[in-house]
């Protein structure tokens, strides 16, 4: 390889040496890349909480039973959270019952509309025939 100290003519060379500034950047680039994985590999992730698969259903009113989703996605049954299992289970035995109690159905405002949309689908599945949305007025004034 052939290098030059500047021109033939004796004249300073005018180029800035990048050499420097290049092992400086292979450095710090070494220097991430190292790092990064151990600064990923912690990740916080807070898990559902299961709730037990023994633990006692909802009590069911032999007259009216109110289903309510909230803006933090729980099934409330008259009250009680439960789950999309637990339900199912609440609905076969209200629909067993003689006469069948009516359900009240009561999305809050910032309740979501996929859950929303996978109750009613447990609750046409499970072929109440007393149903009825409650709490409408609330969404009066929706686009004002």
């Amino acid at each position: 390889m052939a290098m030059s100290g500047g021109k033939d003519d004796g004249a300073p060379m005018m180029d800035m040496n990048t050499t420097p500034l290049i092992d400086v950047m292979l450095v710090l680039l070494i220097m991430f890349i190292i790092t990064i994985p151990v600064a990923t590999n912690s990740i916080d992730i807070d898990l559902p909480v299961a709730t037990p698969p023994d633990s006692t259903p909802p009590p069911i009113d032999p007259v009216k039973n109110k289903i309510v989703l909230t803006q933090d996605a729980k099934i409330m049954w008259n009250g009680t959270p439960i789950g999309q299992d637990q339900l199912v289970s609440s609905l076969q035995a209200t629909t067993r019952m003689n006469p069948e109690p009516e359900l009240q159905f009561q999305p809050e405002a910032d309740a979501s509309y996929e859950l929303s949309a996978q109750v009613l689908q447990v609750i046409k599945a499970s072929a109440v025939s007393k149903f009825g949305f409650v709490g409408n007025e609330q969404f009066a004034s929706f686009g004002k």
